[in-house]
């Protein structure tokens, strides 16, 4: 189905500068709510913009950022990078060091201020989306706007739960958005103990969400990964189609 949605290439203001981004816009004059499509460790590429525009599909404004503007522009990697290869190692983490725990707060603060002055996108909740090292990234969004971001979803989310002072979990007494954490089996970077001790952080939370570990391995909801999982990524899709609906 060929629906009204306009993908712009636009420069998004950042707490840093400019951010490269990507809108999917509707154009049939409604407006509708607005949504932070955060890409992969990997950064923005083909199969991120696939992925963005197919939550635009159900409804919503998406704009998907170029998490890395204060170092880089895409492509980021080359398709199907190895991370067993040294340099694409060091690689990674030149680009990670770049987005601080207070970076990440402040970058999600000017998404949602930009989508929030979009003419197409309501005045209403928002949501965000972050997925392996992006995880992270959306709770710490919800934590820093919690008058605007009333749903969080993180999938295969690395270190989610850790012991030092910068922790994520350690965010959660500021959220108010409903809560989605989609695990991968035997991941190095959210393992089964970190899972546990995560979702007893949740539990004392109170607030509301949902975690489980998927069959699947780190990187499954991603059509370009070689770890995707077309059924389970299926499954994922419909949670967070789910969560969004619901929350907004």
């Amino acid at each position: 189905m060929n629906l009204p949605i306009a993908e712009d290439e636009l420069d998004v203001p950042a707490a840093d500068g400019t951010a490269d981004a990507v809108l999917y816009r509707w154009t049939d004059g409604q407006r509708r709510p607005g949504v932070i499509f955060l890409p992969d460790g990997i950064g923005t590429r083909p199969s991120q913009r696939e992925m963005a525009r197919r939550v635009a599909g159900e409804g919503y404004n998406v704009v998907l950022p170029n998490i890395y503007y204060r170092v880089a522009r895409p492509p980021i990697f080359l398709p199907r990078p190895d991370f067993r290869d040294e340099a694409t190692k060091t690689r990674f983490d030149h680009l990670k060091s770049s987005l601080p725990p207070e970076a990440m707060e402040r970058d999600g603060s000017a998404y949602v201020d930009f989508l929030a002055a979009q003419p197409e996108v309501g005045d209403g909740p928002m949501a965000i989306a972050g997925f392996c090292f992006t995880g992270q990234f959306a709770l710490r969004v919800a934590a820093a706007r919690p008058d605007r971001i009333a749903a969080a979803a993180s999938f295969h989310g690395g270190g989610l739960f850790n012991d030092g002072p910068a922790s994520p979990h350690l965010v959660l007494p500021r959220v108010k958005a409903r809560l989605y954490f989609g695990h991968a089996r035997d991941d190095r970077s959210m393992p089964a103990e970190a899972i546990a001790r995560l979702e007893q952080a949740l539990e004392a939370w109170e607030g509301s969400y949902e975690s489980e570990t998927y069959d699947a391995l780190h990187g499954w909801t991603v059509p370009d990964s070689a770890a995707y999982d077309q059924p389970e990524a299926e499954r994922a899709f419909v949670e967070l189609r789910e969560l969004f609906k619901s929350e907004l």
